[in-house]
């Protein structure tokens, strides 16, 4: 599990400022294209070596390296391509729509895979994934419209280190940018607990039950599905650091109370209202991205917000994992939770990202 785990996301992190150049620098439709039919290409060999008997797990890691790849290709442009599609006053509803669609899937995936599962193996299932990406690649193709980015017309010297230094010495140009990267790594960090220790939690405290296991999951995502919905049809405030200071606060609040929940449904319902909560942060962030920075930028700015996302969560794991075997994970989010809060401060007396939350004007 430790190398699957690791398989999966470090060649995110690698491949993500070279996605971002991609994504700069060609259409980006087709760099979602290319990504998805990689990983249904590897998926579908997979298959067929398992069908032919051959099952070693180094199969199964190299399938999960290169799902890791075409992530970290497909993640920034497809960020980057939806302002070239969908006009500024409705990118929060969009982006709001997209959570939701988001976690429906992470919701119903595992329930579907399960109910599979009962009836026929794994290997078939394969072949699932493989049909859906080329659907999904058939309705990009043939139905997104996405001209190419500016600087990709011509013929241009191909230097991509070079971009990628552009991409970082730009970010440095942007102060807003730069907090807004910052305060977003603290807050993901400082959500580890929340995200993965709560399970041991339940098990702890209230008891190992399967059904009560997965009653945590289905709270969670379901609030996720009605916080995307919610800030779809809202919009959020019309200054995009308002919600996200709001969302900040409510979400600390909402952790400091799973520390000190003693009523196992009356957690549950917390549970589902931070999952509520979530897409109040994370919409109105990619909105900013997307309004903000410049369209031959956007890109490689998305990928380093991958990269940034892509490492926390494993360096938050490796604090937060061994202390929970030594302090009490009431008292971890608890401390968790206050720091969260603290933070929606951060927000609302930076006069430069307040500024940067103002919708675009005309």
């Amino acid at each position: 599990m430790t190398v699957s785990i690791i398989v999966g996301v470090l060649p995110t992190f690698f491949i993500s400022p070279f996605g971002g150049v991609w994504a700069d620098r060609f259409n980006r439709k087709y760099l979602i294209n290319i990504a998805d039919a990689s990983i249904a290409l590897v998926t579908l060999i997979l298959a067929l070596f398992f069908i032919s008997g051959f099952k070693p797990i180094w199969l199964l890691f190299i399938c999960s390296g290169v799902r890791a790849l075409g992530s970290g290709v497909q993640t920034p442009a497809v960020s980057a391509i939806i302002p070239q599609i969908v006009p500024e006053k409705q990118l929060m509803r969009i982006n709001g729509i997209n959570s939701t669609i988001q976690s429906i899937t992470m919701l119903l995936a595992p329930m579907v895979s399960g109910a599979l599962l009962s009836f026929t193996s794994i290997e078939y299932i394969f072949f699932i994934d493989v049909i859906t990406a080329a659907i999904g690649i058939a309705i990009v193709f043939f139905f997104v419209k996405a001209p190419s980015p500016a600087r990709s017309e011509g013929k241009q010297r191909i230097s991509y280190f070079h971009d990628i230094k552009e991409g970082f010495v730009y970010i440095k140009t942007l102060a807003f940018l730069k907090r807004l990267f910052i305060i977003s790594a603290v807050f993901m960090v400082m959500a580890v607990p929340v995200a993965f220790l709560t399970p041991l939690q339940i098990a702890r405290d209230f008891g190992a039950d399967v059904w009560r296991l997965t009653a945590l999951e289905i709270a969670f995502s379901s609030g996720m599905m009605l916080g995307g919905l919610v800030i779809g049809l809202w919009g959020g405030f019309k200054n995009k650091i308002y919600s996200m200071t709001l969302s900040c606060a409510l979400f600390g609040l909402g952790t400091i109370s799973l520390g000190i929940m003693t009523n196992f449904w009356i957690y549950l319902i917390c549970m589902a209202a931070l999952g509520l909560i979530m897409p109040l942060f994370n919409v109105p962030c990619i909105g900013i991205f997307q309004t903000k920075i410049e369209g031959t930028f956007m890109g490689r700015v998305f990928s380093v917000y991958s990269m940034i996302s892509s490492v926390v969560t494993p360096m938050g794991m490796l604090v937060f994992g061994p202390l929970a075997d030594t302090v009490a994970i009431d008292i971890l989010l608890i401390g968790t939770g206050s720091i969260i809060f603290l933070l929606s401060f951060c927000f609302i007396i930076s006069k430069t990202l307040r500024e940067a939350g103002k919708p675009v004007t005309v």
